[in-house]
């Protein structure tokens, strides 16, 4: 096992929002400490540790030794999940999982992509990621901070699944056998959704349509029509209409 990182904690009890925000003005983190044999602890944690903490695991999984001032026995656990404040960053809330040395745990681990695949490399395919973690079952001496997956090997439209990784002493994988965890896609593959563009093209001959329709509106304007809509506006009508007007508009003038 990978020697455990250290990491201070000391007792909390008071709980409540009011009681975290005072943890969180002295830079401290409001925390949780829970396991299977334990009732839950709250705690609290020391911010510029906790992220000189972060900051060394890396993203790797890796056990945590803690350290009570009041408790000289020290526990073994690992993060279970961290809460933050989505605006400014800050730490909000830690949970911590208790794990027994002599006990099997389960966590997910990140993979390791190495290796460059044959898929990509001679047959000019790309590489595609479909997990970034796995779930595993280990004692803690077992636990592996990341699991490597060599693709070397893989070949254009294959595929790496659970049941095609490497076995590690003492570490069960628990998903599904036939989950896949990294594969080689065809750049056709990756292309199919703009095959959807002739579609598209499709409706151009829709459009065509719309300017067949053009000319039967156009046809409403033929020539012999404009003379008919001439009709409707002969001079003898436009007389017709003027002594109407006139009368109307003399009085005004003389006013």
């Amino acid at each position: 096992m990978t020697q455990p990182l250290g990491l201070t904690i000391s007792p909390r009890a008071q709980t409540g929002r009011s009681a975290s925000r005072r943890v969180r003005k002295v830079n401290q983190i409001p925390a949780i400490l829970y396991g299977k044999h334990t009732k839950p602890q709250t705690i609290a944690i020391d911010a510029p540790e906790f992220t000189r903490l972060l900051k060394t695991l890396g993203g790797r999984a890796l056990i945590i030794e803690l350290s009570r001032k009041d408790i000289a026995d020290k526990a073994l656990s690992f993060v279970q999940e961290i809460q933050r404040d989505p605006i400014t960053d800050r730490f909000l809330h830690v949970d911590l999982q208790e794990v027994k040395a002599d006990e099997k745990l389960e966590i997910n681990v990140p993979i390791s992509i190495i290796g460059e695949a044959y898929g990509v490399k001679t047959q000019g395919g790309v590489l595609e990621t479909s997990t970034h973690t796995l779930r595993v079952r280990c004692l803690p001496k077992d636990l592996p901070p990341v699991i490597e997956i060599d693709v070397s090997e893989v070949k254009i439209n294959e595929s790496l699944k659970v049941a095609n990784l490497k076995l590690i002493p003492g570490v069960e994988f628990r998903d599904a056998p036939g989950q896949p965890v990294v594969g080689v896609l065809s750049v056709e593959a990756e292309e199919i959704p703009t095959a959807a563009t002739p579609a598209a093209g499709a409706a151009t001959p829709a459009a065509g349509a719309a300017g067949a329709a053009a000319p039967a509106a156009g046809a409403a304007a033929k020539p012999g029509d404009a003379k008919a809509a001439g009709a409707a506006a002969k001079p003898g009508d436009a007389k017709a209409a003027a002594p109407a007007a006139k009368p109307a508009a003399k009085p005004a003038a003389k006013k």
